[in-house]
This record gives C-alpha cells, structure tokens and sequence, in this order.
C-alpha cells in the first residue's frame, strides 16, 4: 500500500513538472501590407498576467539566438515576444546580407519605429502579460531597436541593449523616454564611435534618464553571443565574463522595475 501510494505520488510530481514547462509559439502579425512571424514564450505554469519583455533580434534576423534569449526570460516567470524586424521571420547568416536588411530598415526611422511599436502591441495583448509592467531588450540591432522604440514614449519601465548601436536622439525624444535604461557595451568595440556614444550619453543626461551605461574591459561587439567567432572577424567575438555579467545585470534591472512572480 505504501509503495502504491509513493507511485502515485510520483506520477503526480511527474506529471505536474510535465505541465510546468515554458510554451513557445509563433504569432503572425501585420504591419502595413507586410506580414511578421514574432516568437512568444511563457511558462504555463504560471497562473494569471506576468511582466512582459519584447526581444529585439541582431542584424542577422529573428534566428535561435533571439529566441534563446526569450525562452531564457520566460524560464524566468516573464513573458517574452521576439519580435520579427524583417518579416516573415527571416534571418540570414551573411554580414553582408545582415548589413543589407539591417540598413533598410535604418534608412525609414519611422517605419522602424512603428515595427518596434507593434510589436510591443502585439505582447500587450498576450493573455498572459501585464500590459503595465514592460521592458525592452535587444542585441545589436536590435539594441538600436529597443532605443529607437524608448524614444517614441513608449510605455516602458526599462529598455537594456548589448553590444548595440546608439542612435542619438533628438531633445524631444530622449524627454519622451520613460523607461530606466541600461547600456552593455564592449569597451573594445569598434563598430561603435566614440562620438556616438558621446553625443547619446549627452542627450540622455540633458534629459535626466536614468542611464546606467557599462562598458566591459576587453570585450568587443556580439560580445554575448557564443559562436560570434565563426564569422573570423576579430571584432566580433565572444566574452563569457561580459556575456555572464550583463545577464545579471539585465535581470537586476528587471526585478527592480518590474518585479517577479
């Protein structure tokens, strides 16, 4: 009798872990005449709304690397939405390709503003996010993304980029920015001008954001990205201690302006 009901108490353990699992679909979702396939992520387990995260993806697309990133966020209580910058879901593993679709989208802020806008619509409207605790997130371009979208007024708590681009703003869009902001940046990185991160560092000040802007001795740019390095680009490589660090900086910064469940 004992062992019978030590069975079943383990079929119930199984089964319950079974069902706490984090869920992952697609979402198609349009954006003028163009079609965009975003990722969602969340743990089923987790009863009732939780803070919600939209990931920016790099310049190559929306790839696994995105999408590891925001299954990462919903193994932590969040809920998650990669959003899809290019349509269709397409992603590249050509610098010059990625350069390429990257640049379009650049060349038309206000279409690249209104990417990002609707995609953080499309996680408000997710069943399991609270629509008024958000954050933004990205790499890369996708850091430049997540800037881009604070800078319209969005309804952010906090925004964290990764070895990104640092588009100045404009007086009137760094007063629009809501959100507590923070910076990963290689401080080895040359993609990025010393220039630009002047001149965004000034803006923010000007406009009393609350920058947390950390740059990592010895890294360079995709700097969290493990196999960064298949690119043979010296300038592009992978840092584990800068990679791990601003993890943890991400989620510090997410816990305090957003909370956990």
């Amino acid at each position: 009798m004992r062992s019978f009901a030590v069975s079943l108490a383990l079929l119930f353990f199984v089964a319950t872990f079974a069902q706490a699992e984090v869920q992952t679909k697609v979402i198609q979702y349009q954006v003028g005449d163009k079609t965009f396939d975003g990722f969602l992520a969340y743990d089923d387990a987790i009863k009732g709304p939780r803070p919600g995260v939209v990931v920016f993806h790099e310049w190559w697309g929306l790839n696994d690397y995105a999408k590891k990133r925001t299954k990462m966020l919903a193994e932590l209580g969040y809920v998650a939405f990669a959003a899809d910058m290019y349509g269709d879901g397409k992603f590249v593993d050509h610098p010059k390709d990625a350069g390429e679709m990257a640049g379009k989208v650049r060349a038309n802020v206000a279409e690249w503003q209104k990417r990002a806008t609707v995609a953080l619509d499309i996680l408000k409207k997710q069943p399991q996010c609270d629509p008024e605790k958000l954050a933004a997130i990205g790499y890369c371009f996708g850091g430049s993304t997540a800037l881009e979208l604070a800078y319209t007024g969005a309804d952010l708590d906090a925004v964290a980029t990764f070895h990104a681009a640092l588009p100045t703003p404009t007086e009137e869009q760094a007063e629009d920015i809501k959100a507590k902001v923070l910076v990963c940046h290689g401080a080895d990185d040359g993609f990025v001008p010393q220039m630009a991160i002047d001149a965004f560092k000034e803006k923010l000040a000007d406009a009393k954001v609350d920058l947390d802007f950390v740059a990592f001795p010895g890294a360079v740019h995709s700097f969290t990205v493990e196999d960064s390095g298949k690119h043979n680009n010296p300038g592009m490589q992978y840092n584990k201690a800068a990679d791990e660090k601003s993890w943890a900086m991400l989620l510090d910064l997410l816990k305090s302006t957003l909370g956990t469940n």
